[in-house]
C-alpha cells in the first residue's frame, strides 16, 4: 500500500505542513458533525467546495478578509457558497446558491500586495434557510443536510470501481497530468470522498459542480461523475486518435510548421511579440473589413492560408504577401459618386478652359445621359491636336466637374506589353501592369484614367502594347479585364477612359476604332488672348513670388508676344514669354528698383529680346513665279511660299526643299494641267521643250509632304510661263487633280489662321472645306475674305495679275543662232537642229 496523498502547504516561517487525507471514518464523522445554527458565509466565485477537500482560496475582497480574520481568531468554521455569476463584484443573497459546505480554515497566509491566502477544507453540506446579517459580510441562519445512509454497498463499489477505472485512463491519455496521480486516485478509500475529490477536479461549469453538490444520493451523484468522466475521456481518446494521424503524415514543411508554433510560444513565454502572427492576423482583419466580389473572396483565403503556412525566410513569402496587398489595396467595389449637376460642370468647364466648345458639349452630353439612365458604361473619348492646346489638363477639368479621382498615365515610349498587362508572379519583381496600379492610385473603380500620348506607343520583340490596349479601351468586354499578374477579372467599364495624341495616323487602326475621336485644333490669336490673360498670367504671377497688382501686362503686349515671338497652335510657348516677363520683373523687385510693373508693347523687348518672327508679307516677292501657299504643321498653321524658276535647258523639272514623295506628285500633275491647257492660257510651246523647270519650297531643312499645295504649285507655274504675278495678299491651299478640280484638304482652321497672322487679306479655300470654316468663331475671321473654289481656273482667276510682266512670247522665244536641243530617234541616231543659214 503507498503512502497516502498529502498536500503540502507552506507557512510563514517557510517550515512545511502535510494534512493527510480523510479515512472513511474521518470522512463520516465530518458528515456528521454537529453545526452551528448561525454562519459566517464566504461566497466564492468561479468554484464549488465539496466536503472533505482542501482548498486554497485567495480572499481579496474587504468583506471576505474581515469575515477570514474574525473567523481564524475564533473557532474557524464558516460556511462557503458559491456565486451564481462570476461577474458580480459584491453579491446580494439573491447571487447566491442556497446550497453550500461547512468549512474549516487550516490555513491564513499573508500576502505581499495586502490580500490573504486561505486553506480550507470541507466538512459537510448544508442549506441556507435565511440571511440575518448582510454587513460587514454575510451570516445565515443554515441546516444541515443529511448524507445519504440507504445505500447498496455492491451498486456504490461497482460505480466507485468505475470511476477509478475511467480516472486513471484520464490520467494515462493526458499529457498535463503526472502519472503519479494514477496512484494517487487507486488508494483513496471513501467513496464519498473519492466522487468529491473528483468532482473538484473536473473541468465543468459552477453550475454542474453545483448540481453535484446538491444532489443527497450518492449513486446519483456517482452517475454524474462517471457522465463526466465518460465524455472527458472521449475527448482525449479523439484528440490522441488526430494526434496520431497528424503525426503519421508530417512531412518536412509542416515539422517546420510545428517548430514555429512551438517557437512561437516559447517568444510568447519570454514577452516576445510574434511579428508575423501579427502581420497575418492585420491581414485577415483587413479581409474581413474588404468589400470583395466572390471570386476575389475565395482567392484572397487561399492564398493566406498559403501564406500562413510559409516560412517568413522564404521568397515565396514576400511573393504571395505582395499579392495580398495588391487585392486588399485595388478598389473592387469603392466607388465616388458623380456630380450630376450640369451647369456646375459646365461652369468649371469654362473655368478651367477658354474655347474648346466642342469638347465641353461632349463631356455635359454624357452627364445628362448619366443623370437620366443613372448609369452607363463610360465611353472612350480621344482628344487629338497639336501640342500645347490643353489636351492633358482637360482631363482633369473633366475629373473635376465629374467629382471623380483623376488619374493620368503617361504611354509616350513604352513598348513592352506587360506595361500594360503586367508580369506573371512567377517572375522576380512581377508586378501588375499600368491600369491596376492607375486603379490603385485613384483608389475608386470608376476614377477619370488620361492615357496620354497614346500615338507614342512603340512595339518591338516585348510585344505590341496598343494590342494589348484594345481589351482595356473596348466597352464591350473591359468589365472583365484580366491582368497577367492578379489573375483575376477587374471591371473597367465604370472608367472614363480619356486617350490623347498628336498624330491620329498613329494610332492603330483597330485601337482607333474604339476610341470617339475629337479633334482639338488651334488657338485664334484672340483665344490666345484670353487664355493668357484668365489662366497663364495669373499662374505665372503665382509661380513667382508676385502679387497681382505688381505685374500688369497690357493686351498690346500679349498681342505682341503672340505674333513676334511664338508660332505655336497651343499656348505653351506664350506662358513661357510670360513667365519670362514674370521673372523679369520679379529681380527688378526684389533689387528694389521698382515696386511693380505694367508691361506695355513697347516694353516687350525689354524683358524678351528682339523679336523672334515678322510678318511674312515683307518676305514676299513682286516676281512672277512666287506663289503664297499654306501649310499644317504639329504646332499649328503656317504659310509656305512656292517658288518656280525656268532656265535653259531641254524641258525637265527639278524639285527641291525636301518635299514628300505626295508633294512631288502634286508638281507632276501641276506641270501636267498647265501643259495640257498652255494654248488657253497663252504659253509658247517652245517653253516646255527648250526650258528647264525648277520648283522650290524654301526652308529646305524642314521636310514637306501632302497634297495641300496643289494649288499653290500650279499658280506659281502658271505664273513663271505666263509672266503674270501672283497677288501678294492672296493665300491657297487645296488638292489638285489632272481634270482641274479642287478637292478638299484638311488644318483648315490653323491655316487660315496662319493666313491671317501673315497680313493675308483674301485665303482660297476648296468649296467642299466651307464646313470646316464655320467651326471657326467669327470674330478670328475678321478683315479676311474666304473664296470658295471648285476648279483650278478660278483659282487662276483669283490670284494671278491681268498683266503680264515680260510678253511670254518674247521671254521664250529662242535665238536663231543658238544651239538645238537633241533628240533621240528610234533607231538611236541623233538629229541636231541648227539655225538655217541666211
Amino acid at each position: 500500500m503507498m503512502d497516502p496523498i498529502t498536500f503540502w502547504l507552506i507557512d510563514d516561517e517557510d517550515s512545511e505542513q502535510s494534512i493527510p487525507l480523510p479515512t472513511p471514518d474521518e470522512e463520516k464523522a465530518m458528515s456528521t458533525s454537529e453545526l452551528p445554527e448561525v454562519l459566517p458565509i464566504l461566497t466564492l466565485r468561479n468554484t464549488v467546495l465539496f466536503p472533505g477537500v482542501v482548498l486554497p482560496i485567495t480572499v481579496g475582497r474587504d468583506a471576505s478578509l474581515k469575515l477570514v480574520r474574525d473567523a481564524f481568531n475564533s473557532d474557524r468554521q464558516i460556511g462557503v457558497v458559491a456565486q451564481i455569476s462570476s461577474d458580480v463584484e459584491n453579491p446580494s443573497p439573491q447571487d447566491l446558491y442556497t446550497v453550500g459546505t461547512v468549512a474549516t480554515i487550516l490555513k491564513l497566509i499573508k500576502m505581499p500586495d495586502g490580500t490573504k491566502s486561505i486553506v480550507i477544507q470541507g466538512k459537510r453540506r448544508f442549506r441556507v434557510d435565511e440571511y440575518v446579517q448582510q454587513e460587514p459580510y454575510f451570516k445565515a441562519r443554515v441546516s444541515p443536510i443529511p448524507e445519504d445512509e440507504d445505500v447498496d454497498p455492491i451498486e456504490l463499489h461497482a460505480r466507485i470501481r468505475s470511476i477509478k477505472e475511467l480516472a486513471i485512463q484520464i490520467v494515462n491519455l493526458s499529457p498535463n497530468l503526472p502519472s503519479e496521480a494514477a496512484y494517487a486516485i487507486q488508494n483513496i478509500e471513501s467513496p464519498t470522498f473519492l466522487i468529491h475529490f473528483i468532482a473538484s477536479n473536473l473541468q465543468i461549469d459552477v453550475e454542474e459542480k453545483q448540481k453535484l453538490l446538491e444532489t443527497v444520493s450518492i449513486l446519483e451523484r456517482a452517475d454524474l461523475v462517471m457522465g463526466f468522466l465518460t465524455h472527458e475521456l472521449q475527448v482525449l481518446q479523439l484528440s490522441e486518435e488526430i494526434r496520431s494521424r497528424v503525426r503519421s503524415d508530417v512531412d518536412q514543411q509542416q515539422r517546420e510548421y510545428l517548430l514555429r508554433q512551438q517557437m512561437k510560444a516559447i517568444q510568447e513565454e519570454l514577452g516576445e511579440t510574434d511579428a508575423t502572427a501579427a502581420e497575418i492576423a492585420e491581414l485577415r482583419r483587413r479581409a474581413e473589413e474588404k468589400d470583395l466580389p466572390e471570386h476575389v473572396r475565395k482567392t484572397l483565403e487561399k492564398e493566406l492560408e498559403k501564406l500562413s503556412r510559409s516560412n517568413p525566410a522564404s521568397p515565396d513569402y514576400a511573393v504571395t504577401r505582395n499579392y495580398i496587398d495588391w487585392i486588399l489595396d485595388l478598389p473592387w467595389k469603392e466607388h465616388s459618386e458623380d456630380h450630376l449637376d450640369l451647369k456646375r460642370a459646365r461652369e468649371i468647364l469654362d473655368e478651367d478652359h477658354y474655347g474648346l466648345e466642342r469638347v465641353k458639349d461632349r463631356i455635359l452630353e454624357y452627364l445628362a445621359v448619366l443623370k437620366l439612365k443613372g448609369d452607363m458604361k463610360a465611353p472612350i473619348l480621344c482628344f487629338y491636336g497639336p501640342p500645347g492646346v490643353g489636351k492633358t489638363s482637360l482631363g482633369k477639368s473633366i475629373a473635376r466637374a465629374l467629382g471623380r479621382r483623376f488619374v493620368r498615365m503617361s504611354l509616350g515610349g513604352v513598348r513592352d506589353e506587360a506595361e500594360i498587362r503586367g508580369h506573371r508572379r512567377t517572375y522576380v519583381g512581377a508586378l501588375p501592369g499600368r491600369i491596376i496600379q492607375g486603379m490603385k492610385k485613384a483608389g475608386t473603380i470608376n476614377p477619370v484614367m488620361m492615357l496620354d500620348e497614346v500615338d507614342k506607343l512603340g512595339a518591338d520583340f516585348r510585344g505590341d502594347p496598343s494590342s494589348a490596349l484594345l481589351e482595356v479601351l473596348d466597352p464591350e468586354q473591359n468589365y472583365a479585364f484580366n491582368d497577367h499578374y492578379l489573375e483575376l477579372d477587374y471591371d473597367l467599364s465604370k472608367v472614363l477612359f480619356i486617350a490623347t495624341a498628336n498624330y491620329i495616323e498613329m494610332i492603330p487602326a483597330p485601337l482607333r476604332d474604339r476610341m470617339e475621336m475629337i479633334e482639338i485644333t488651334g488657338y485664334t490669336p484672340e483665344e490666345k488672348l484670353e487664355i493668357a490673360k484668365r489662366h497663364l498670367l495669373p499662374r505665372q504671377i503665382e509661380r513667382h513670388g508676385l502679387k497681382p497688382e505688381q505685374l500688369r501686362v497690357t493686351d498690346e503686349a500679349i498681342r505682341l508676344i503672340i505674333e513676334g515671338y511664338t508660332r505655336e497652335s497651343g499656348v505653351r510657348q506664350l506662358e513661357r514669354n510670360l513667365g519670362a516677363i514674370a521673372r523679369g520683373v520679379a529681380k527688378r523687385i526684389a533689387l528694389e528698383e521698382i515696386t511693380e510693373a505694367v508691361v506695355d508693347r513697347d516694353d516687350v523687348e525689354t524683358y524678351l529680346r528682339a523679336r523672334k518672327y515678322f510678318s511674312e508679307v515683307a518676305q514676299r516677292t513682286e516676281v512672277p513665279g512666287v506663289a503664297t501657299g499654306l501649310a499644317w504643321t504639329p504646332t499649328g498653321g503656317d504659310i509656305l511660299f512656292i517658288e518656280a524658276s525656268v532656265s535653259r535647258g531641254s524641258g525637265k523639272m527639278i524639285l527641291t526643299g525636301q518635299l514628300g514623295d505626295v508633294m512631288k506628285e502634286s508638281a507632276q500633275a501641276a506641270l501636267s494641267w498647265v501643259k495640257a491647257h498652255a494654248t488657253e492660257l497663252g504659253i509658247p510651246l517652245e517653253a516646255f521643250r527648250q526650258w528647264d523647270l525648277h520648283v522650290h519650297v524654301p526652308a529646305g531643312a524642314v521636310p514637306k509632304d501632302g497634297p495641300s499645295a496643289g494649288v499653290a504649285l500650279l499658280s506659281a507655274l502658271v505664273s513663271i510661263y505666263t509672266q503674270r504675278r501672283v497677288r501678294h495678299t492672296v493665300a491657297m491651299t487645296g488638292e489638285i487633280t489632272l481634270r482641274g478640280m479642287v478637292l478638299p484638304v484638311g488644318g483648315i482652321k490653323e491655316k487660315v489662321l496662319a493666313a491671317k497672322r501673315a497680313g493675308i487679306e483674301t485665303v482660297l479655300l476648296p468649296e467642299k472645306n466651307r464646313k470646316d470654316v464655320a467651326e471657326i468663331k467669327p470674330e478670328a475671321l475678321e478683315g479676311l475674305q474666304i473664296v470658295y473654289v471648285n476648279r483650278v481656273e478660278e483659282v487662276l482667276e483669283h490670284v494671278l495679275e491681268p498683266n503680264p510682266v515680260k510678253d511670254p512670247q518674247a521671254f521664250f522665244a529662242v535665238p536663231e543662232d543658238a544651239p538645238r536641243p537633241v533628240e533621240e530617234t528610234t533607231n538611236g541616231a541623233r538629229i541636231v537642229e541648227t539655225p538655217a543659214e541666211g
